[in-house]
């Protein structure tokens, strides 16, 4: 009977355990609830990038065309997408779902990740995602940051997003 009742409880504690190990902290799941809605990309701004610039992100396409596009962050189950709306450009017409979370590492700020995903919700780009530093986090407005290498020199492109 002692034998059984301390299996139980190990078992207990074992899972326990594994769900702490497994949780996000307060201060991630705080900035989850901020980010949850929806929001417009108004505005990348870039540094260390003279002239004019044209470069792919998050492997999809120029940015010029993510500037106007919708994002849309649910917290409690981490998904979303993003909606290119802006074909005046030549951009292409794009509704992409995401996986997204905090990211929180020892001894650093916590940062944005997410990952593209197919029709399917698959993960895409062999299940590689983005990762970006925020600058601001408010209410209702929103920078990250993600450091690239531009003609071989480090630059930064700004992601500035508000509410909807």
């Amino acid at each position: 009977m002692k034998n059984s009742i301390f299996k139980t409880t190990l078992v207990a504690i074992l899972i326990a355990a594994g769900f702490a190990a497994c949780s996000v902290s307060k201060e991630a799941r705080t900035t989850k609830r901020t980010i949850n809605g929806n929001w417009i990309l108004q505005t990348i701004t870039t540094e260390g990038i003279t002239g004019i610039a044209k470069t792919t992100i998050f492997n999809e396409a120029e940015f010029s065309c993510f500037i106007g596009s919708e994002w849309n962050f649910i917290a409690n189950n981490s998904m979303g997408s993003y909606t290119i709306v802006d074909n005046k450009k030549g951009c292409p017409a794009i509704k992409r779902f995401i996986r997204w979370s905090i990211y929180e590492p020892k001894d650093s700020a916590n940062e944005f990740q997410f990952k593209r995903l197919d029709d399917k919700k698959n993960a895409m780009d062999d299940g590689a995602g983005y990762r970006l530093s925020f600058t601001e986090l408010e209410k209702d407005k929103m920078k990250l940051k993600t450091t690239i290498t531009f003609n071989g020199n480090p630059a930064a492109l700004i992601y500035n997003f508000v509410r909807k």
